[in-house]
């Protein structure tokens, strides 16, 4: 690892004085109530609304764990990265349902949709699964990150980081987190392309580098015999994980939601997918082109997901090493702003404001700071279980992630899609999910406590995305046969919130929101996630 010399200090620092000056134009603007703070006052554009949905996405963990699955034999992990077409769903399915009950937050939906008890219950695990997946990981990838690029230990690193994105996170609220995204979108996508075409040049191009580290290599369709990536279960489990977590999800849709309209949104999403094919060739190419110079002898690190930091700060020249620094930075801050913001708006909204529906707009505000301080501390002192999971940290992610999303997927996409899915059916598949992720997750830890011939064992052994595909199933035939054997919903409760009764006077407005180029741009975005498919076959 090379260290940071003058030039590069002054990147990071111009970088810094830049977000500091558009943090505190923020600040100066009202929160005087909670549309303002959890919502930027509902009147954000479609290009910062996309910026902001790929900026929340694109952390620390990606660039960190996404690198380290293209350096460490996980090629199909890729496969979360092509969900481009899954970032329209949000657009053109689930986004006018979402406008038309004018919620503020996911649960809120639920409850507009099927009852206040499936509301309660998807705060509640939102909460848990941002602890387990969002603020734990970004926190381990910042420490890994800052301490590498900064030469200090992880713990100090990863500290500075929370601390210094809490600040403006906490005093500016949602309008301070998309405006800052916006800057740190554009960085890490200039930081990492030039890091992709640079390395690409030292291991002499694509050609040079395939040759290095097989064909073979860059296949991410394995067989159904494979005990890690089955390609069947890589599917679906990515299907179903990709659709709570771009189309349910509180931490992205609450960006979708600050649109002026359903016109400006829409058009954010499309943006954001097209963002959204950018990870592939800006973090996992790196990867392996670190994997290539490692096999050559011409770089070195320790585990897979150093492999992005440890490229960059070889590779990069003086000042650019600063800049992309400056980037590794950014998607760390914005990741955690978005969680931050994210768990102080299901706190205030979707609990404290039920509990005490009296309290006035300002002390909210106050509540969903405390909030986002405390779910902090408790996000930190989860990283050391969190070590023990899975090796690869994007693994881990994706692993957490399989086990939270089946039943939230079934629920949303069951909800919209039938008018016959009743709020019992909802808070069954809900709790049952819950109970079903938390023993995974802990027999998962403890499961070499048991004879390897034991259910305990297999049920905590299983593939994770094999898993996945299997409790889907399960969560789907739950919720129907739930539903079924229980009263019909009544009329107030699907009435414009499924596809089967909207009116005509919304069908219209929801017609009169797109034209031909928002279609044929989504058409363009789908048949590029189809060709990186191919492409990437081991061929």
């Amino acid at each position: 690892m090379q260290t940071l010399d003058l030039y590069d200090w002054i990147a990071i620092v111009f970088y810094f004085l830049v977000l500091a000056g558009i943090a505190v134009w923020v600040i100066r603007k009202k929160n005087a109530n909670t549309e303002d703070y959890f919502l930027a006052g509902k009147n954000v554009g479609w290009f910062v609304v996309g910026a902001s949905i790929f900026a929340s996405n694109i952390g620390s963990e990606h660039v960190v764990g996404l690198a380290g699955a293209g350096a460490g034999d996980k090629l199909p992990m890729l496969i979360y990265e092509i969900q481009a077409w899954v970032v329209l769903m949000l657009g053109w399915i689930f986004l006018p349902f979402y406008a038309r009950s004018g919620v503020f937050t996911m649960p809120e939906f639920l409850e507009k949709r099927f009852d206040a008890r499936s509301r309660w219950i998807l705060s509640i695990f939102s909460i848990v699964a941002y602890v387990l997946t969002k603020i734990s990981v970004t926190i381990y990838a910042g420490g890994i990150v800052v301490s590498a690029l900064l030469g200090i230990d992880f713990w100090t690193g990863a500290l500075a980081t929370v601390i210094l994105t809490g600040i403006y996170t906490v005093l500016g609220g949602m309008r301070a987190v998309v405006y800052t995204e916006t800057l740190q979108a554009v960085l890490l996508v200039i930081g990492a392309a030039a890091l992709t075409i640079i390395g690409l040049d030292k291991v002499g191009g694509w050609e040079s580098m395939t040759q290095t580290v097989t064909p073979e290599y860059l296949n991410m369709w394995r067989s159904m015999d494979d005990p890690n990536f089955p390609w069947l279960p890589l599917l679906i489990a990515s299907t179903i994980t990709g659709i709570w977590y771009w189309c349910t999800d509180q931490y992205i849709v609450q960006r979708v939601l600050t649109a002026k309209n359903i016109k400006e949104g829409r058009r954010g999403t499309i943006f954001g997918a097209f963002l959204k094919l950018l990870p592939v060739f800006l973090f996992l190419v790196p990867g392996i082109i670190a994997l290539a110079l490692k096999m050559r002898g011409e770089l070195e690190w320790e585990s897979a997901d150093q492999a992005f930091p440890v490229l960059m700060s070889n590779l990069l020249p003086s000042g650019l090493r600063g800049l992309v620094a400056a980037g590794l930075l950014a998607a760390l801050m914005s990741s955690l702003a978005s969680v931050f913001n994210s768990c102080s708006t299901l706190f205030t909204i979707d609990i404290y404001k039920k509990l005490k529906p009296e309290t006035p707009e300002k002390k909210l505000v106050r509540t969903g700071q405390i909030a986002t301080g405390i779910i902090v501390l408790i996000g930190m002192l989860w990283i050391p279980v969190m070590a023990n999971i899975s090796g690869v940290l994007y693994e881990y992610l994706q692993s957490v992630q399989s086990y939270i999303a089946p039943p939230i997927t079934a629920v949303f996409l069951l909800g919209i899609f039938s008018k016959r899915i009743n709020g019992t059916g909802a808070f069954v598949t809900l709790v049952a999910g819950l109970v079903v992720a938390t023993i995974r997750i802990v027999l998962e830890l403890v499961k070499d406590n048991f004879s390897t011939d034991s259910i305990l064992y297999q049920f905590g052994d299983m593939n994770f995305l094999t898993f996945a595909s299997w409790f889907f199933l399960f969560c789907i035939i739950l919720i129907v046969v739930v539903s079924l054997l229980t009263g019909k919903p009544a009329k107030e409760k699907v009435e414009n919130l499924t596809f089967g009764t909207i009116s005509e006077e919304e069908k219209s407005k929801n017609k009169s929101s797109y034209n031909w180029v928002d279609v044929l741009v989504s058409l363009l975005i789908i048949a590029v996630v189809v060709a990186v498919m191919l492409f990437f076959n081991g061929e």
